[in-house]
């Protein structure tokens, strides 16, 4: 087909998170399909090595600038970042892109590099892997609770609200940089097309504003490798893998497991570590942390489980973690907001519970357990089937070159 050349843009260019495992793999489906694919990210010593690199802007760290003059040249870049649009402009004039694909950019090369692409006639399209283009502070979250004050434009309450980490100066930051980026239309104006992995995001995106003709509505896909391994005999544990933070609501998850005495294993790191674990302590639940896992150790973790848990309390957009609990075998439990429930036929593939209740929780795991391995085995196989169809990298290629060949003329 013409279109052989992919621009591909990130923040990161190293498995950080799950929009950089999205971005990553996304390179690699292209490349194994014949593509050239240029990256174009931030420099940073964990990246993965790219003949691109000299292209890649300086490193922003947040919370290490020495002095305030460094403070505000890195606020100056993060709300409108010159040197990423002089080195993207200098990568296109090199690689000559048929089209470009972006993920995270704000923060680090800022959406100014949106009209650079623009004025090199690129086709562009972002995947939105949070609510950040409605919402300025990403998740329509405010001080642990669902947050839509922004809607309709009045973007000034992140501000009045303190909604970034309770901080006025980092909230402030927030409604410039969204005031700018509004005011020169940077994701509306430049980016022909926006990816989003949920029907949640896409309607939701629709009731803040956004053309419904922008928004395209393309899942996640599961690591083929995944789907090529054996599913492993169930443990004795139910489990939550992902970052220790508020809004993950692994609090409500303790509450949980302490009223069913359903052994729990915690794998990640964050900030409610410590309150985590005083917490099991204070009610005396049957929850194991083992910190940060990854990789193989990780996939085994999940494969032994009896079920994975997520029980969220934000608007979750749509976590690949499901799938590859689908591509192991194991059936999922997930709280009914954002995302979450469109990945979960329930029942079959798993079962849903209301977010933010402890009570409906313990019910719902009850309910997984009292169904025993025979039932929860077949729920992982209709998961492993549902995946292999509506999942997969090929059926995630295909969604992407239709999209791609709407752009590019033939």
């Amino acid at each position: 087909m013409p279109m052989s050349r992919l621009l591909a843009i990130n923040n990161y260019f190293y498995r950080r998170g799950g929009a950089e495992a999205v971005f990553l793999d996304h390179i690699d489906l292209f490349e194994q399909a014949g593509w050239q694919v240029a990256p174009f990210a931030m420099q940073a010593v964990q990246n993965l090595p790219s003949d691109w690199s000299e292209y890649f802007v300086s490193e922003i760290e947040f919370g290490h600038q020495p002095g305030l003059a460094t403070k505000l040249q890195h606020a100056a870049k993060i709300i409108y970042s010159r040197e990423a649009q002089r080195n993207v402009g200098a990568l296109i004039e090199r690689f000559r892109p048929h089209l470009a694909h972006a993920h995270n950019v704000y923060h680090h090369l800022s959406p100014a590099i949106f009209q650079t692409l623009k004025a090199h006639g690129v086709p562009t399209i972002m995947t939105a892997h949070d609510l950040k283009i409605a919402c300025p502070a990403y998740k329509m979250l405010s001080h642990g609770s669902v947050c839509e004050k922004c809607k309709n434009g009045n973007i000034t309450q992140v501000l009045l609200n303190r909604c970034a980490k309770d901080s006025t100066a980092l909230s402030g930051l927030l409604l410039l940089e969204s005031a700018v980026h509004r005011a020169l239309g940077l994701y509306r104006k430049y980016v022909d097309r926006i990816v989003v992995p949920s029907q949640f995001y896409r309607t939701k995106l629709i009731e803040w504003g956004w053309p419904a003709e922008q928004l395209v509505y393309v899942p996640n896909f599961v690591n083929p490798e995944l789907l090529a391994a054996a599913p492993s005999e169930e443990g004795d544990y139910y489990l939550f893998a992902g970052r220790l933070a508020p809004e993950k609501g692994i609090a409500t998850l303790v509450e949980a497991a302490a009223l069913t005495g359903l052994k729990l294993v915690v794998a990640g790191s964050g900030p409610d570590e410590a309150m985590l674990k005083q917490l099991v302590a204070d009610r005396r639940a049957p929850v194991t942390f083992v910190g940060h896992v990854s990789g193989q150790p990780l996939r085994e973790l999940i494969g032994g489980a009896r079920a994975l848990v997520l029980p969220s309390e934000w608007y979750e957009n749509a976590p690949v973690s499901i799938l590859e609990s689908y591509a192991l075998g194991r059936p999922v439990i997930g709280t009914e907001i954002g995302g979450i429930p469109e990945l979960i036929r329930a029942g079959e593939t798993g079962l849903t519970a209301s977010s933010g209740n402890a009570v409906a929780l313990a019910d719902t795991l009850g309910r997984m357990e009292a169904a025993g391995p025979a039932r929860r085995a077949a729920m992982g196989a209709a998961g492993r089937d549902w995946a292999t169809t509506n999942f997969s990298a090929i059926a995630y290629r295909d969604r992407m070159l239709d999209l791609y060949a709407q752009l590019v003329p033939a």
